[in-house]
């Protein structure tokens, strides 16, 4: 059973959130899906394996962002506005809290208790940064930054000028601003609550990295760099061979394929040794 529910958080924001396989929230794992940049709960992949996890038994939350850009449309970037003023704090602020309303019962009283979250590139790095507030059982990061301050000297300079940078949604061939205040955030705490590496190095968690030897959006490198910070007694780190950022899938979603395939076969895989 599929249902819909609101958060309201603390920030006054709120977050839209589908749940899959409800009627396993009392008997299984709980799996929450974390997007990414430009990315959302209906975007290609996420309903997919949304629906395959839910038809395996466990129960699943996707969610959105409050500041993603996308209200209640379920395709388009609406609210650009929001978009501009997103920080990656707000982003792991909104995460904690969803694992929280797990934990309290806002969606069902009783609930099995276990948690496993699965990020998707900034996604996969905002759920290692929830770590540092509410830690769960396991953790799957598909194609996964390692760092969030990203950005050359020269793009800084003029990123603060301008008070802005945009950047353009291929897909929807929109210009997506961003405001200083990302960047603000990024260099003010990437050494304390924005460390991946920090996070990484106190998970003390089981931690599945996922990435395809060909990402030209976050190299390989940085899953790499993940798994050396891990605790390799606890970790898991798999390559897809020749796969891209999104594992060739694509939004409008027109089905899965065999890169994909995989990376579902190894996050399964994973689940069976830590819930077993």
């Amino acid at each position: 059973m599929n249902k819909e529910f609101r958060l309201k958080t603390k920030e006054g924001d709120f977050l839209n959130i589908n749940t899959y396989g409800l009627e396993n929230i009392k008997s299984s794992p709980c799996l929450i899906l974390v997007h990414g940049f430009k990315g959302f709960k209906d975007w290609g992949f996420f309903p997919y394996t949304a629906t395959y996890f839910a038809d395996k038994g466990f129960f699943v939350l996707s969610f959105n962002f409050s500041h993603n850009g996308v209200d209640e449309s379920v395709n388009d970037f609406t609210r650009l506005d929001k978009f501009a003023e997103n920080t990656v704090s707000l982003e792991v602020s909104e995460l904690a809290q969803i694992i929280n309303a797990y934990k309290s019962g806002f969606f069902e009283e009783s609930v099995f208790g276990k948690i496993c979250l699965i990020g998707h590139s900034r996604g996969g790095g905002v759920a290692l940064l929830s770590s540092l507030i509410e830690k769960v059982d396991s953790y799957i990061v598909w194609a996964t930054v390692a760092e969030f301050d990203r950005y050359t000297e020269r793009q800084k300079t003029e990123w603060r000028k301008q008070g802005f940078v945009e950047v353009l949604n291929s897909r929807t061939n929109q210009m997506m601003r961003m405001n200083v205040g990302l960047l603000e955030d990024v260099e003010n705490n990437k050494d304390g609550d924005l460390s991946i590496e920090n996070a990484v190095k106190s998970l003390g968690k089981p931690l599945l990295i996922i990435h395809g030897t060909e990402d030209l959006s976050v190299p390989i490198a940085e899953g790499e760099q993940i798994f050396n910070w891990s605790n390799k007694s606890l970790t898991e780190f798999e390559k897809i061979p020749t796969a891209g950022h999104t594992y060739d899938i694509v939004h409008p979603f027109k089905g899965s394929n065999k890169k994909f395939d995989l990376v579902i076969s190894k996050t399964k895989d994973f689940f069976d040794k830590v819930f077993k």
